[in-house]
C-alpha cells in the first residue's frame, strides 16, 4: 500500500528565512538612525518630518537613542529565526525540534511586543508628533510582517498558549511603554529638564550678528528638543538668541510652523537659510559671517564649536 507523504505547506518552510530577512532589513534602518542620532548627523527623509519626529523627548529612551533598542530587537529577531536553520545534520534532530519550538515562541513573543510598541509609536506620531516620518512608518510596516509571520509560519499545536503568551506579552508591552514615557508627556519640561536653557550671555558683537542675520532675511529652523539647536543659540546667548529670525519646526514648540519647515524642505536641524541658500548644521559666529560676508566687529565672547 502506497501512502502519499505529506506535504510541508511552503509558508512553513520558508517563513524562517523571509523574517531573518525582514529583520535585517530592520536592523539595518535601525542601525543607521542610531548612527545618525549619536553623530547628530541630519537623516535623509524625503517628507522633512524625520528629524522632528527623532528629535523629539520620545525618541531617547533612558538617555539612549530609541533606534538602538529597535536594533537590538531586529537583531535578536534574527538569531531566533536563524538558530534551527544551522542544525543540519541528522544526528542533532531533536535539538533542531527543541531550537524549532522554543525560538518559535520567542519569535511570536518578539513580533507581538514590537508590533504593540510601533502601534504605540504610530498614534503618537499621528496625534502628538505631528509629523511624518518614513523610518517609522516603515519599522512599523516590518514589525507587524513578523508579527504575521509568526503566526503562520509554523503549526502551532495548542492555539491556547499562543493566545495567552500574545495576551500576557501586549499587557506588558503596553504597561512598559506608559511607564518609560510618562515624563515625556509634557516635552516642554523634558527639553528643559536636559539642560537645554540658554545660560550664556551676549556681547555687543554676538547681538550685532544677530541683527543683521534677521536684517537680511536669514532664518534659523530648530526645534527646542534638538540640542544642537540649543548649542547654536548658546553661541549667541540669550539676548542675542533673541533677535534671531528663528522658525520653531516642532509641532509642539513656542510659535510651532511645521508646515513653513515642511515647504522649505528642511531635514535637518539646525538648518541656516542665508541669502537662498541652505546650511545644515551648528556653524560658529565667523562661519556665520563669513556666509553673510558680515563687515561689523567679530569680538565674539562665546567660546565657538565646530560646524557639522
Amino acid at each position: 500500500m502506497i501512502t502519499s507523504k505529506h506535504s510541508i505547506p511552503w509558508i512553513h518552510r520558508w517563513s524562517r528565512p523571509l523574517m531573518a530577512g525582514i529583520a535585517t532589513i530592520g536592523a539595518a534602518v535601525t542601525a543607521y538612525l542610531t548612527i545618525t542620532k549619536l553623530t547628530g548627523d541630519p537623516t535623509a527623509c524625503p517628507t522633512g518630518g524625520c528629524d522632528v519626529v527623532l528629535s523629539s523627548p520620545y525618541a531617547t529612551v533612558f538617555g539612549l537613542p530609541l533606534a538602538l533598542f529597535g536594533f537590538l530587537a531586529y537583531a535578536s529577531m534574527v538569531v531566533f529565526a536563524i538558530a534551527p536553520l544551522l542544525v543540519n545534520s541528522s544526528e542533532q534532530k531533536a535539538l533542531r525540534t527543541n531550537l524549532e519550538r522554543w525560538t518559535g515562541l520567542l519569535l511570536f513573543a518578539g513580533a507581538t511586543a514590537m508590533t504593540i510598541f510601533s502601534g504605540y509609536l504610530m498614534y503618537l506620531i499621528a496625534f502628538v508628533i505631528k509629523a511624518v516620518c518614513i523610518y517609522c512608518v516603515g519599522s512599523a510596516l516590518l514589525s507587524t510582517s513578523l508579527f504575521i509571520l509568526s503566526i503562520i509560519g509554523r503549526d502551532w499545536e495548542e492555539v491556547g498558549q499562543l493566545f495567552f503568551t500574545g495576551t500576557i506579552v501586549s499587557m506588558i508591552t503596553l504597561v512598559a511603554t506608559l511607564g518609560i514615557y510618562a515624563n515625556a508627556n509634557n516635552p516642554h519640561v523634558a527639553a528643559q529638564a536636559g539642560g537645554y536653557t540658554i545660560s550664556s550671555s551676549s556681547g555687543a558683537a554676538e547681538i550685532a550678528l544677530a541683527q543683521h542675520l534677521k536684517q537680511t532675511g536669514a532664518k534659523m529652523y530648530g526645534a527646542f528638543t534638538c540640542p544642537h539647536c540649543q548649542n547654536q543659540k548658546h553661541l549667541f546667548g540669550a539676548e542675542a538668541a533673541q533677535q534671531l529670525n528663528y522658525v520653531e519646526c516642532h509641532p509642539q514648540g513656542q510659535n510651532a510652523q511645521p508646515q513653513a519647515c515642511q515647504a522649505a524642505g528642511i531635514e535637518g536641524f539646525p538648518t541656516w537659510e542665508i541669502n537662498g541658500q541652505k546650511y545644515t548644521g551648528e556653524k560658529t559666529l565667523q562661519e556665520l559671517a563669513d556666509l553673510l560676508n558680515y563687515q561689523g566687529a567679530r569680538n565674539f565672547q562665546n567660546a565657538p564649536q565646530a560646524g557639522h
